[in-house]
């Protein structure tokens, strides 16, 4: 109703970079229901009930579990095209230029859900497989940008059977792109260890959404919501259809934090008692698991929240949603008398005093 939003999201925050995050923000400021991505036909945000397990049709392996934790992929045979006007007109809303339908498909993805995507043209795959790996000495690879970039041992790499086709979090490589003649895709949908895709985007010199994104350090646990998403909006736009199962690699899964808030010392930090009810709101409304305890609670902190990480980030966010304008302004409790003022103080304000004369 022509209402204006206005609160401040901290930039790196990177579950405010996506729709879903800001739709989560909005709905706890204005204590409103949300509608999350979902499988069956009536979700608003539809998500494909596509099965997890093996394909037939591409190979996945993680070489380097410490920089690549996870990663998911899965097969679909597509037609390419323009995308429909909506979701063109969307993509352009968001800064970014529509290219095709299964490249768009990613990049609305991206922005929706917050989880970076890239697309193989299968065909061009050898051995039809992905492995994260790590560079091989004097390796290079020929980015999407049309440069011949030179990669060093510690960088990541998606790579086929025979070389790199991508540099991982950061940019794709021309030899595997998807073009007018694509009839088969390898969709990917990866977590990559943010300091890993940071220095790897600063020493060759590449900037990019996606690398902007890995490096802030995303959700561990949305690569498979991001193909099923990914899937669902291609059948709805017609541009193609998912082949097989989704192919999950996680060796070491993450678990959600937990977390306990103390209801005294939320009041000592905040300078006020929160009623139990609207600390119980704010923190479900964030997407948080909330469970009594005897002295405050016990909170779960989901996985796309990866900067809670304390007790004080939960008392922050509490802070920030209850409204810093309802804390009253109140000096600090002085514990010791103030010390004597520095003699050094009066005697630059004399002297500024007569010089200024002068």
């Amino acid at each position: 109703d022509d209402a204006v939003i206005d609160f401040e999201i901290t930039a790196n925050r990177p579950d405010c970079l996506s729709v879903v995050g800001l739709a989560r923000e909005v709905a706890t400021a204005f204590d409103l229901p949300i509608a999350l991505p979902a499988a069956g036909a009536d979700a608003r945000v539809r998500l494909a009930q596509t099965p997890i397990g093996a394909s037939d049709r591409l190979t996945v392996t993680i070489e380097d579990e410490e920089l690549c934790p996870r990663y998911a992929a899965a097969v679909a045979e597509v037609t390419i095209g323009s995308s429909p006007a909506w979701l063109a007109a969307r993509l352009q809303a968001a800064g970014v230029r529509p290219i095709s339908t299964i490249v768009d498909v990613t990049n609305y993805v991206n922005i929706e859900l917050g989880q970076p995507m890239h697309a193989f043209d299968l065909a061009k795959l050898a051995g039809v497989s992905l492995r994260a790996r790590r560079a091989k000495p004097g390796e290079t690879i020929t980015t999407l940008d049309g440069v011949s970039r030179k990669l060093e041992p510690d960088m990541l790499v998606i790579a086929d059977r025979d070389r790199a086709q991508a540099v991982a979090g950061v940019m794709g490589g021309a030899a595997s792109e998807v073009s007018a003649a694509t009839t088969m895709v390898a969709f990917e949908s990866a977590y990559f260890k943010p300091a890993s895709v940071r220095r790897t985007s600063k020493r060759l010199g590449l900037k990019t959404e996606a690398s902007s994104r890995f490096e802030r350090g995303g959700d561990p646990c949305a690569q498979v919501v991001a193909l099923q998403r990914a899937i669902a909006l291609m059948e709805q736009i017609g541009s193609g259809r998912v082949i097989g199962s989704i192919v999950d690699r996680a060796p070491r899964p993450v678990a959600p934090k937990t977390l306990a808030l103390r209801r005294a010392r939320l009041a000592h930090l905040l300078g006020a008692a929160v009623p139990d009810a609207q600390v119980e709101r704010i923190l479900r409304g964030l997407g948080l698991t909330v469970a009594a305890s005897a002295d405050g609670w016990q909170v779960i902190a989901p996985t796309f929240r990866v900067d809670l990480l304390r007790e004080v980030d939960l008392i922050e966010e509490v802070g920030r949603h209850y409204g810093f304008d309802e804390l009253a302004a109140t000096f600090p409790v002085m514990t010791q008398p103030a010390p004597a003022p520095d003699p050094r103080v009066p005697r630059d304000h004399l002297v500024r005093r007569v010089l200024t004369a002068a």
